[in-house]
Order: structure tokens, then C-alpha cells, then sequence
């Protein structure tokens, strides 16, 4: 049987010419050779040679994809990310271009994927009312599940860019103090509640100046696109650290994203109305009148081999423009390849949570070494295909060994 040509994809595939997502490769003859491209079904083209084989489409923007991550091209700006989209879409669905193409592209399992952008700052968000509520419940039983002020801006906090790792990296289990409540004293060792937190996030390309907001008519203006997140989080470590002042090393040791940038273009028939809010939004925040906000996202949660939940995007409270303007309104600036991400993604039925601590009632059991996770998700797209998002996986591995004594 003859080999299946790279442009004949299956019906439906949802890495096909409505998708498009970018991201950065190696080849196993240039391994230190990283390359930007994009996926195209089981293949991924090489973007940094397409501008040699079809000049006249793309080579005004050679420079962009000539290097080894995605950041000259995310600070191009909206009209040349549309520009080289259309280009791309032109090079693997019209025939005449099949010659010149063909060689570009590479079979996905004989690529190795990377990072696909430098990581300039990273905002951790907390946007699900079900993973809120449900959270507040179980570390506040006797109070008020969600804090006032939720429903007034999206909350959130700054992580650690430079822990923030491609897909298929181990993570290695973080030591840390912890302390139950019963007991007198903190102790020290590898976290015992090692967690998942299922999200979605949003890269930036184009930077903004210091001291001016984002407002929310602008989100397509400095967003260039959607990846997969799963914020790892270590519970115990968690618990006994962020009051008063948040997460931090519950956080910080690791936060996965997905190899595949999908632009936002590609998500247009995704678009929905968040859910229906019931305190008044102040003026920076309401986007009443406005596109819709939210994203019609389905992500898939497996441990081991097992699907453990299906959260849904499109249920939650805050969307990516409010975040972003929230962000920004204190006149913070926006550099390129900023990641800011939505939080835990939970729906309001048992099996639409996101992280264990939910899914579990605070009881566990949580991950153990050699646990691996892995998420996936999809977007409805044009004429009822999928746009899919790639996945992020990680595998767990012991705690190192730290200097000096550890408590019991």
C-alpha cells in the first residue's frame, strides 16, 4: 500500500488547515537545531524554511520564524500574524504548492518538541466560581466559601516564569515544610499532596508601556494564542505557606504547558458568553456588549491511562480579557511572551473538577512517584470539526535529597 501523502489528512482530524497551532521543533539529524513550525495533522512544517520555498507568500517575514522560539513572531503584532497564517494555510491546502512543501514537512514522531516561547512573566488566575466555591468549602468549612471580593475582579498571583516547562518534562516532586493542623510544629520533607490543577493558558505577543491598561477591546491586540496548563501544585506545602500573602513554593517548582500555541483566530466559532454574573462589574472589568468573552474549550484529564475528569471551559466566571485588563489597570506593562492562566477549570458536575483536591473532598488519595498526568482538550471549530489543543504531560519523580536534617 502505498505511503499516505502528509496533505491527505483524515476526516475531521482537528490539526487540520482550520487549526494551525505553532510551535518549535528539532530533528534528530540537527538536534541542537530549533526550528519554529506548525501542525498540520500528524506532520509539523518547518515555518523557518517555508519563506525559501515560497518566497513570494512569506518571505517579507523570514526573520520572525528564522528563530529558535516564537517570540519575534508574537511581538509582529495582529496583521502580520494574520499574514503568515494565511500564507501557511495556502502552503499545505493548495496543490500547487505541494512540491515545494512536501519536503518541509516532518512526520510528528520523528520530531522532538520544545518550549515553544521564553516565558517573560507568568500570572496564575482564579477564575472558576465551582472551583472556587467548592476549595472554600473545604479549607474554610465554617465560613463564607467564596472571599467578597471574588466576584469583583478576577484573583490571581505572580509565579515563577522560569520553572515554567514544555510538555513531557519530569516533575520532580518539591520538598517543603508543611504543617497539619492538629500539629505543633511545622516539618520538612516531600510534599505527601502532590496535586494537578487542569487550566487554559493565554500567551502575549504584543508588549504594552508601563503605566497604560489594556483595555478589554484590545485583548486580540497583544494576544497571540491559547496552550494547555497544568499548574502542579503541592497541597500541603500550600496550606501552610500562603496566609497571608498566597502561593508560593506550593507553586513554584513547576507549571507545564503544552507544546502547541493555537492563535486565536482559530477559536472564533469557540467564542461563547461566560456565565451570567450577578454582581455589578466595574467599568474596566464589564464587558457587557462586547465580543463574547468566553471559550468553548473541553479538556480531558487522565492519570495513568484513566480519565479522571472532562472540566469545562466555557463555565468559567472570568474570561481572558477581563484578566488581562485586570492586569494591566494598575498600569503594570505587558512584555512578549508573557503566559498568564485561568486557574483551575471545574464544572458544577463531579466529573468536570479539575485538580484532586476537589475531585477527592481534601481526602486524597494524590499522586504518587511514577503517576503520570496528562491533559487534552478541544474547541468546536468550522462546519462542525474539532480545533484540537495538543496535550501537556508530566510524570512524577522523587524528591531529591536537600542539605541538612529533615524532620519526621
Amino acid at each position: 500500500m502505498p505511503e499516505q501523502s502528509p496533505f491527505e489528512l483524515a476526516e475531521g482530524d482537528p490539526f487540520g488547515p482550520h487549526n494551525l497551532p505553532y510551535g518549535v521543533f528539532s530533528t534528530t539529524d540537527a538536534p541542537d537545531q530549533r526550528r519554529v513550525g506548525v501542525r498540520y495533522g500528524r506532520h509539523v512544517l518547518d515555518l523557518s524554511a517555508l519563506p525559501s520555498a515560497l518566497p513570494a507568500a512569506i518571505h517579507p517575514h523570514a526573520e520572525l520564524l528564522a528563530g529558535p522560539t516564537l517570540n519575534p513572531l508574537l511581538a509582529a503584532g495582529r496583521p502580520v500574524w494574520q499574514q503568515i497564517r494565511a500564507a501557511v494555510h495556502s502552503a499545505v491546502t493548495d496543490p500547487a504548492h505541494r512540491d515545494e512543501v512536501a519536503p518541509l514537512l516532518h512526520p510528528l514522531d520523528e520530531v522532538t518538541l520544545h518550549l515553544p516561547f521564553e516565558v517573560a512573566d507568568y500570572v496564575d488566575f482564579y477564575s472558576s466560581e465551582h472551583h472556587a466555591t467548592n476549595v472554600g468549602r473545604i479549607f474554610r468549612p465554617n465560613n463564607a466559601a467564596l472571599p467578597p471580593n471574588w466576584k469583583h475582579l478576577p484573583i490571581g498571583y505572580h509565579g515563577r516564569a522560569g520553572t515554567v516547562v514544555a510538555t513531557g518534562t519530569p516533575v520532580v516532586r518539591p520538598n517543603g515544610q508543611r504543617k497539619a493542623p492538629a500539629d505543633e510544629a511545622p516539618t520538612f520533607g516531600p510534599s505527601t499532596r502532590l496535586d494537578i490543577e487542569a487550566e487554559v493558558g493565554f500567551v502575549v505577543g504584543v508588549p504594552s508601556t508601563l503605566h497604560q491598561p489594556v483595555g478589554l477591546d484590545s485583548f486580540r491586540d497583544h494576544v497571540f494564542g491559547v496552550c494547555l496548563v497544568n499548574d502542579w501544585s503541592a497541597r500541603d506545602i500550600q496550606a501552610w505557606e500562603y496566609v497571608p500573602l498566597g502561593p508560593f513554593l506550593g507553586k513554584s517548582f513547576a507549571t507545564s504547558v503544552s507544546a502547541w500555541i493555537t492563535p486565536l483566530d482559530a477559536l472564533d466559532e469557540a467564542r461563547t458568553p461566560p456565565p451570567a454574573r450577578d454582581v455589578p462589574l466595574l467599568p474596566y472589568l464589564d464587558d457587557a456588549g462586547l465580543e463574547p468573552g468566553g471559550i468553548d474549550i473541553h479538556i480531558e484529564v487522565r492519570i495513568n491511562g484513566a480519565v479522571v475528569s472532562r472540566p469545562p471551559f466555557s463555565a468559567m466566571y472570568w474570561t481572558a480579557a477581563q484578566q488581562l485588563a485586570h492586569m494591566t489597570v494598575n498600569g503594570a506593562s505587558l512584555r512578549t511572551g508573557d503566559l498568564f492562566a485561568s486557574g483551575t477549570v471545574s464544572g458544577p458536575d463531579p466529573d468536570q473538577l479539575g485538580c484532586l483536591l476537589e475531585l477527592t473532598v481534601g481526602k486524597g488519595p494524590y499522586l504518587q512517584d511514577g503517576d503520570e498526568v496528562t491533559l487534552t482538550a478541544w474547541a468546536p471549530g468550522p462546519a462542525g470539526v474539532r480545533i484540537g489543543l495538543g496535550e501537556v504531560t508530566g510524570r512524577i519523580l522523587p524528591a531529591p535529597a536537600v542539605p541538612g536534617r529533615e524532620t519526621p
